[in-house]
């Protein structure tokens, strides 16, 4: 079963100064952290604060790509955690057929904001993402970081500088 999220923000994560999407689960205060890339962090800041760069980025080229190819990027989803990596698909529509790519989650979510398609990760991604926060979390406990993640207001996620 898929379960539903939404980027509910961008932060940098002040042990590692490594930035981190956090996503979170529609109709429920459950978030899973996932760090990403600069680069692919940047992408996803431009989108959330809807900046129009003077030539298309990797991301914008991608999503001009499906659609000069007749297609439309349906639904991303973040498939599985293996070794703390997390793994995704793109469901791309041509024409009758329904097509995945296999993406990283950071490249996914930053189509996804693009092309306005909702974002899906399977129960075993969020079981295994609250359990791999717990093990990588060397101090507060997991309780303590899950309410953390949870508790975070517009004002702590703020606009992402790179």
């Amino acid at each position: 079963m898929e379960i539903e999220v939404r980027i509910r923000g961008l932060m940098m994560d002040p042990t590692t100064s490594m930035p981190v999407v956090v996503l979170k689960e529609v109709g429920s205060d459950a978030v899973i952290p996932i760090w990403v890339g600069l680069f692919e962090a940047n992408s996803i800041a431009i989108e959330i604060e809807k900046t129009v760069p003077p030539r298309p980025f990797t991301h914008d080229l991608i999503k001009n790509l499906i659609g000069h190819l007749n297609g439309s990027l349906e639904r991303v989803v973040i498939t599985e955690v293996k070794d703390d990596t997390f793994y995704a698909l793109l469901w791309i529509r041509q024409g009758s057929d329904m097509v995945s790519v296999d993406v990283r989650p950071s490249d996914a979510l930053a189509l996804a904001m693009r092309a306005d398609c909702p974002i899906f990760v399977t129960e075993e991604v969020m079981r295994k993402a609250k359990a791999n926060t717990a093990a990588a979390v060397d101090g507060p406990t997991a309780e303590q970081l899950r309410k953390w993640l949870e508790g975070l207001n517009d004002d702590d996620l703020g606009r992402y500088k790179m």
